[in-house]
């Protein structure tokens, strides 16, 4: 080894040592403490009739009674149109059920009960709503990127504008 070799290595190792003993700075806190959700102080009740398919996913909300609490309305009908109602087996049966949510302001928890309504429907081989729901957001993403390589270049839309000219 060189004389230049050595010098080269035996300074990369003064350099690792010197970074392995840099202490590690601490955390900093964050400026703002995390916001922390404003939970209803009264029971909220929100009710649901759904449809199922014969794969156990809800289909359609048939209807729906809500609570003052817009947030709790909006976020019990997000959950129910995602749902999938079985058999503890792993069977699903079509028809109408009844969904509810019943948040307790003691415990902060919600309880959702599902029971059948009427069983049988003609939906039976219907998609989920919410698969419905993501081949549509699949379909609106594809037809924006088509849109965005349909676009003539930006020269051609720069050079057809006209330039302002002062009236008469």
């Amino acid at each position: 080894m060189t004389s230049l070799h050595a010098a080269r290595a035996l300074a990369l190792l003064a350099l690792t040592l010197c970074l392995a003993a840099t202490p590690t700075p601490k955390p900093t806190l964050p400026p703002h403490p995390a916001p922390t959700p404003h939970l209803s102080s009264v029971p909220l009740h929100t009710e649901f009739v759904v449809e199922v398919n014969a794969k156990g996913q809800v289909v359609n909300v048939k209807s729906r009674k809500g609570c003052p609490n817009l947030t709790f309305n909006a976020q019990t009908y997000g959950n129910v149109l995602q749902m999938w109602i079985r058999h503890p087996d792993g069977s699903a049966e079509v028809g109408l059920y009844r969904v509810t949510y019943d948040y307790d302001p003691k415990t902060k928890a919600v309880a959702r009960r599902i029971s059948l309504v009427q069983s049988g429907g003609d939906w039976g081989d219907q998609p989920g709503a919410a698969t419905m729901m993501m081949q549509k957001a699949d379909e609106e993403a594809r037809a924006a990127q088509n849109q965005a390589h349909n676009l003539p270049p930006l020269q051609n839309i720069l050079d057809a504008t006209p330039t302002p000219s002062p009236h008469p």
